[in-house]
């Protein structure tokens, strides 16, 4: 007989899976709890890196039905999706998407559906990247300063610098200005 599995992924602690799960139980899936596997990481990671996902993969055997609300929870790649859900489908376990009306992501549908959804999504991701990328770059041509503010003014900085020059410890000097040694080494690095 049939197990089903559900795999509910969040990028951030500061994220629930209550929403998938009920949306999973509303789509009238019935998974026990000690099927539904919960996990807390980013979607850039691959499938088969993440450690709930792997341990859901052990416990998987052919006939079984694995869950997911959207195509985005099993990964944002298009490859590393397509690459997982063909490994499940070679074990005889088929892949199932909410968001695309309950289609078996492991049929000759689901996979056409899956692999131009799967590509859009990577598409949009890299169109996302660019835009950051030349928004950054336009800064920087602006004069802007880019990343956090330094704990030290240039004064103490040119000051950090030639105490370092003279051998003075990282030790000493992140105490003596109440900082971490790291902020006296990147104060070394942009000199």
């Amino acid at each position: 007989m049939a197990r089903t599995f559900a795999y509910c992924r969040v990028s951030t602690a500061d994220q629930t899976t209550d929403n998938q799960v009920r949306e999973i139980a509303a789509a009238g899936f019935a998974v026990a709890p000690r099927r539904v596997v919960e996990e807390t990481v980013s979607g850039s990671v691959a499938a088969m890196e993440r450690v709930g996902f792997v341990r859901l993969v052990d416990r998987l055997e052919a006939g079984d039905v694995l869950i997911v609300t959207k195509l985005d929870r099993l990964g944002r790649n298009a490859m590393d999706v397509r690459a997982t859900v063909e490994r499940l489908a070679a074990e005889g376990v088929r892949v199932h998407c909410l968001a695309l009306g309950g289609a078996d992501l492991t049929s000759p549908a689901g996979k056409m559906t899956m692999t131009v959804l799967s590509a859009v999504a990577e598409f949009e991701r890299d169109l996302l990247i660019e835009r950051t990328q030349a928004g950054l770059s336009r800064a920087k041509a602006e004069g802007k300063t880019l990343g956090r503010p330094s704990a030290l003014s240039r004064d103490q900085q040119e000051t950090v610098r030639a105490r370092r020059a003279s051998g003075v410890s990282l030790g000493v000097l992140a105490k003596e200005y109440g900082v971490s040694r790291a902020a006296i080494q990147r104060v070394e690095k942009r000199g």
